[in-house]
């Protein structure tokens, strides 16, 4: 059986040069990458993926950490990420942290133990000032959904305060003024912003932030359910209800039609994320846009551009959210 350093000597290059056009890097001329292939085709070579890793000390593997393995949200972050990379000839190897800091914590010390060429990591519990150490380390880390201004160049995020503005001047602007609001766990920092974002679109209407009408929930179908049957048993006028995530305005939407609401002319709800389901809930779910897939899909070519030197691709750090306007949003008559 033939060998990566056979193919060497009868192309008459360096092992590493090998290496690099079994990686596909983009550096090696077209004359050298032909002479290569025509050794390999010459002796039989079938490459392996020690082969590929050998001289360029690369696995050609890149660790994902997430928060969950389910839920929407994830599955398309996931899955934009592990298509591009594997249409590069790279591998995912993918672990969960559950939002818990020792489990993210672990997970990171997992995917750097399996050699890793580069960890993209969703994290919320874990601070700023662990993923500024840990990235100082030998294996890159890129985040997902999270800015650290110290290593801004790494990171590919949304501008939550912005979505979560949005979502409440939508509210406001369609004659809305009592408006209740789920949140997400505080200590997640899409939650907090997307937060300071309602709050700061009912400032600048002049309306007034009420502890009465805020609940804070868990980010799941449960979250939206106890918070509405809070507000409710609050007994505070409202009119319409802003969710921070799409799973919650769905759990929402459900109570109120168990206890008598008819949607949506007696209850406006709001969503945040876009995910798949919205458009198929009844009525359709008015929501903003998180592009998850876009941003998967910047977050490995962002791996793709520093760890394995493709050229040709422009990164967009930080992306804007839109306004999905559908049926559960009508204008106050």
């Amino acid at each position: 059986m033939a060998t990566i350093y056979q193919v060497s000597e009868l192309a008459g290059v360096s092992l590493s040069t090998v290496s690099r056009v079994l990686n596909n890097n983009d550096y090696v001329s077209k004359k050298t990458k032909k002479k290569v292939m025509e050794a390999m085709q010459q002796l039989g070579y079938q490459p392996s993926s020690i082969a590929r890793s050998l001289a360029s000390s690369r696995t050609s593997s890149v660790g994902i950490l997430v928060s969950e393995l389910d839920g929407p949200f994830f599955g398309q972050m996931m899955s934009a990420i592990e298509e591009q990379l594997r249409a590069a000839g790279k591998h995912v190897i993918i672990t969960p942290g559950h939002s818990d800091e020792s489990k993210e914590k672990s997970g990171f010390e997992f995917l750097i133990s399996r050699n890793c060429d580069a960890i993209i990591a969703h994290v919320e519990a874990v601070s700023n000032e662990y993923l500024i150490e840990l990235s100082k380390g030998k294996t890159p880390i890129y985040l997902m959904s999270r800015y650290v201004e110290e290593i801004k160049d790494n990171c590919i995020s949304l501008d939550n305060v912005m979505g979560g503005y949005l979502a409440t001047k939508t509210m406001i602007t369609r004659g809305h003024k009592n408006i209740a609001y789920i949140a997400g766990p505080q200590f997640k920092i899409d939650a907090s912003d997307r937060l300071k974002g309602h709050k700061q679109a009912l400032s600048e209407f002049a309306i007034e932030f009420n502890e009465n009408l805020f609940y804070i929930g868990d980010f799941k179908e449960t979250g939206g359910n106890d918070g509405l049957k809070y507000f409710i048993e609050n007994k505070v006028p409202f009119t319409a209800l802003v969710c921070a995530n799409d799973e919650m305005a769905s759990g929402a939407m459900k109570y109120a039609r168990e206890h008598g609401f008819n949607l949506p002319s007696d209850l406006a709800i709001m969503g945040y994320d876009n995910v798949i389901f919205t458009n198929y809930l009844y009525p359709t779910l008015t929501t903003i846009n998180n592009p998850v897939p876009e941003m998967g899909k910047m977050a490995a070519n962002l791996v793709l551009k520093d760890i394995y030197k493709h050229s040709g691709i422009t990164i967009n750090h930080i992306f804007q959210p839109n306004l999905i306007l559908r049926d559960s949003t009508p204008t106050v008559k």
